[in-house]
């Protein structure tokens, strides 16, 4: 059963009816006792009062008259209704409450009873109605077990009987509850751990119930923020050493400022605003790989015409950008921004000879950026998509910090797409953008 409540609540309910039918069991158990012996009590007074009567009785040879006078005195001594057949089964007569009730009640043969003489008369008893005492105030003793205070068990009995219903139902909830709060218990060391900087623990996910996908839930969220902190330190330990260089020869330059000729100046000075761009790169790109990392699922969602787009920060770059006009569904910013440093990065490593292409196939949109340089190794076509990586000897002759082609990927990931690295033929490398298509449109040169 998945749904945890309902485990409880059903072992409440269970538990309940347990402890409804073995008392009802008990109870009626004890009230058929009861009614037997009752039912016994009654037989052996009306046989002891059958004998009674039948030695009081005229024998069955005195006339009739005189044979129902002393039956119905007795009737009227004993309060009973009652009536005398002879050896042949014929009535000789009745008392007057045994002929009313048997012509007003016609049920009332299942409540009569008969008690054989010897000499082969045969006398019977009508029962009176269980809702009163059969033989008076004085014969209370004889009324239904059911209809008195004698129904009852005696007080230390039923406390008894209610401790071991009780004990039973303790025993059989205790597992259900114990391992319910033994789960929690582990839960709730393992999120103190984890609070405590184990970013390692993890809980166990043992159960179908609302416990188990509370423990499924807790370790997705340890496991995406301790990827998210050990991504945050190694981007801030890399991004301090990137930092490291513009601002030491910012320093120097500074320093030069002063005591330099004017002729020097001016270089100088360029020098300081191209270290100053490459630390306002460093620190944007910094910056956004921080947001893509931290956020679960883009804030806006638009259609972008990609060709548009591509053409447009082609002309920055002074690349060329051609293909059909296909739309992709995302946040145009980060989409610019991806196509903006594959232009860059193609202009920077691949030379002059750079094209953007936009072809649209079956449920995606692919930009290809293509370039003549000297390409990318196979070996390092996926470690170039990580934060800080570069070709080794590139950083010298071309600069950057390796986050361009990261931010690239981590783009097409939140916008449900991919980027690789292909050889182009002929020489250079191809980085080939895919994302899922939003709407076709026709071709354009």
């Amino acid at each position: 059963m998945r749904s945890l409540y309902l485990r409880i609540y059903l072992t409440v309910v269970v538990a309940l009816a347990l402890f409804a039918g073995v008392s009802g069991w008990l109870v009626q158990r004890h009230l058929e006792e009861q009614r037997v012996q009752a039912e016994n009590a009654v037989r052996e007074r009306l046989e002891s009062w059958g004998e009674m009567v039948e030695r009081a009785m005229p024998p069955a040879t005195a006339p009739a008259a005189q044979q129902i006078e002393v039956l119905r005195e007795w009737s009227q001594r004993l309060r009973l209704p009652m009536a005398l057949d002879d050896a042949a089964g014929q009535r000789l007569g009745a008392s007057d409450s045994y002929t009313r009730r048997e012509f007003d009640t016609p049920a009332m043969a299942p409540r009569l009873r008969s008690i054989r003489f010897d000499d082969g008369r045969t006398l019977w008893v009508a029962r009176q109605n269980q809702a009163r005492p059969m033989m008076g105030a004085r014969h209370a003793d004889l009324r239904p077990m059911w209809m008195g205070p004698q129904a009852w068990p005696d007080g230390l009995g039923l406390v008894l009987l209610l401790v071991v219903l009780f004990m039973a139902v303790a025993a059989g909830a205790w597992p259900v509850v114990r391992r319910l709060t033994r789960r929690l218990e582990a839960l709730k060391q393992g999120v103190e751990a984890f609070g405590a900087g184990a970013l390692h623990q993890r809980v166990a996910e043992d159960g179908r119930d609302e416990v188990a996908a509370l423990g499924a839930s807790f370790n997705r969220a340890a496991g995406r923020i301790e990827a998210l902190l050990r991504s945050h330190q190694s981007l801030l330990a890399n991004a301090s050493h990137e930092l490291r260089s513009p601002l030491s020869r910012l320093k120097m330059a500074v320093t030069m400022m002063e005591d330099a000729p004017p002729a020097q100046r001016a270089a100088l000075r360029k020098e300081i605003d191209t270290d100053v761009a490459e630390l306002d790169a460093l620190v944007e790109e910094v910056l956004l790989a921080s947001r893509l990392d931290a956020a679960a699922a883009l804030d806006h969602k638009e259609s972008v015409d990609l060709l548009a787009v591509a053409a447009e920060e082609a002309s920055r770059v002074g690349a060329t950008a051609q293909g059909d006009d296909a739309r992709v569904t995302g946040d145009e910013r980060l989409l610019r921004r991806a196509v903006r440093n594959l232009l860059e990065n193609a202009r920077r490593y691949g030379g002059d000879e750079v094209e953007a292409t936009v072809a649209g196939g079956p449920g995606h949109v692919e930009l290809r950026v293509c370039d003549r340089g000297p390409g990318v190794p196979e070996a390092w076509r996926e470690r170039i998509f990580e934060a800080f990586f570069r070709l080794p000897g590139h950083a010298e002759r071309e600069g950057g910090v390796g986050l361009g082609l990261s931010l690239v990927r981590q783009i097409a990931q939140r916008h449900g797409g991919s980027v690789r690295c292909e050889p182009r033929a002929g020489g250079g490398s191809c980085f080939v953008l895919q994302l899922p298509v939003h709407e076709a449109a026709g071709a354009r040169a």
